[in-house]
């Protein structure tokens, strides 16, 4: 990554939840315009880990850096403050309502009339239209329902909200399990249009090829520890799978443990 400084870093976290463990001294860290994947079968830690790094747990041990400071979220609206978003799998839309008005939900630009404050609806339309043709999505209109919307393309407006509104992090939970192969490639283009603004992606996924497919690192989670993580070019499917299996022939691995830098 050159001599650029990493955006986050996650240093030995743990996370227990009463006598359950679910994270054991997991490092991680990501750089500006990165994709780095985090992979791990169910019950890994990766849902636990992320949620950590967001804001909505705080780690029972270890410390977050975000561009050379130390974090203490109090909360998901400290991480989304410091400029970290999270796309969920569920994407929290409605699908009734319209694109424009999923993009701005909360966050909807006002104009006056005097004592009266209105919704813009034509600012709010042209930057809709305008953000999510950036990531390829040509919508018909702005008052289109998201319920129109393939699966992938509900993706991407999420992914376009969140880069409009200043994200330096994006995280991605799992954004291609339930798509099809189209979809997916859509979904894939839209992270390495994301990246090109020099924002740093976690990707989270069990699907070794998707992740190859964009990512330039990948850390391996296995009951709640970092097995290890590899560069692109030097990792193949493989090797990934065992890692995420934790199978015998991980002592035979030749991977880069990286650790935090």
């Amino acid at each position: 990554m050159g001599k650029q400084e990493p955006l986050i870093i996650l240093n030995d976290i743990h996370k227990h939840f009463g006598a359950v463990v679910a994270l054991a001294g997991v490092s991680f860290d990501l750089y500006p315009g990165e994709v780095h994947c985090l992979l791990g079968d169910n019950g890994a830690g990766k849902s636990t880990f992320i949620k950590t790094m967001s804001g909505v747990h705080k780690p029972t041990k270890g410390g977050i850096m975000m561009e050379g400071k130390q974090m203490n979220f109090a909360g998901s609206r400290d991480a989304i403050d410091a400029g970290i978003a999270t796309v969920y799998q569920d994407l929290a839309m409605i699908p009734l309502m319209s694109v424009m008005r999923n993009f701005w939900m909360g966050r909807e630009p006002i104009k006056k009339f005097g004592p009266l404050r209105l919704f813009d609806t034509e600012k709010a339309s042209k930057i809709t239209m305008s953000e999510m043709a950036k990531m390829g999505i040509h919508l018909r209109e702005a008052s289109q329902a998201v319920g129109t919307l393939s699966g992938g393309e509900r993706q991407t407006v999420a992914i376009a909200r969140a880069v409009y509104f200043g994200a330096k992090i994006l995280i991605l939970d799992e954004p291609t399990s339930a798509l099809g192969v189209r979809q997916t490639s859509n979904v894939l283009a839209t992270i390495n249009k994301v990246r090109q603004n020099n924002i740093g992606v976690v990707f989270i996924t069990h699907n070794v090829r998707h992740a190859l497919a964009v990512g330039d690192r990948f850390t391996v989670l296995n009951r709640g520890k970092t097995l290890g993580t590899m560069v692109k070019g030097k990792a193949n499917y493989e090797e990934l799978q065992d890692m995420m299996a934790g199978g015998n022939a991980l002592a035979n691995l030749d991977f880069v443990d990286e650790g935090v830098m």
